[in-house]
């Protein structure tokens, strides 16, 4: 399985950008080996109003993806949990994982319909860049917890 983050807006260089490479680089060999395909970004365009991102959005999510939309009003996840559906989502077979991360506004509604399954961090809002970041180092944190290694301590 494929983890994708679709995300609407792009991410400057600073120390978010870091944040996304750094638990990237280091989820990359460790999710190979437990038989995931690769971590990818892919960026859409902000802009436009809600239904033109909501079609960016729907013009990049591969066909037979799962999809998870981030929403500061989904269910907040244990981080065992999100790893276990991870494990889970890969062992049914599933091509590609995409994680949603919206735009300023929110999603569109066609998005929003074709994406129920939700996740949140929490009852806050969040800046994009930071949820970004900490979609990565929770995909780091999942995949640690997958192969056993100590970096997730509960």
């Amino acid at each position: 399985m494929r983890l994708i983050f679709l995300v609407v807006g792009r991410l400057k260089s600073g120390p978010e950008r870091e944040l996304v490479d750094e638990y990237i680089k280091r989820s990359t060999p460790i999710a190979r080996s437990l038989g995931f395909r690769g971590i990818e970004e892919i960026e859409v365009a902000s802009g436009g109003g809600l239904d033109a991102e909501a079609e960016r959005i729907q013009a990049k999510i591969p066909s037979g993806a799962k999809c998870l939309r981030l929403d500061e009003f989904g269910r907040s996840l244990k981080s065992t949990e999100f790893a276990d559906r991870l494990g889970t989502w890969r062992d049914q077979g599933i091509p590609d994982l995409v994680m949603l991360i919206g735009g300023a506004e929110g999603y569109g509604e066609a998005v929003r319909s074709q994406v129920p399954d939700t996740m949140a961090f929490g009852p806050q809002t969040w800046p994009h860049r930071l949820v970004r970041a900490m979609l990565a180092e929770q995909v780091y944190r999942a995949v640690s917890i997958l192969a056993g290694t100590p970096y997730h301590k509960a």
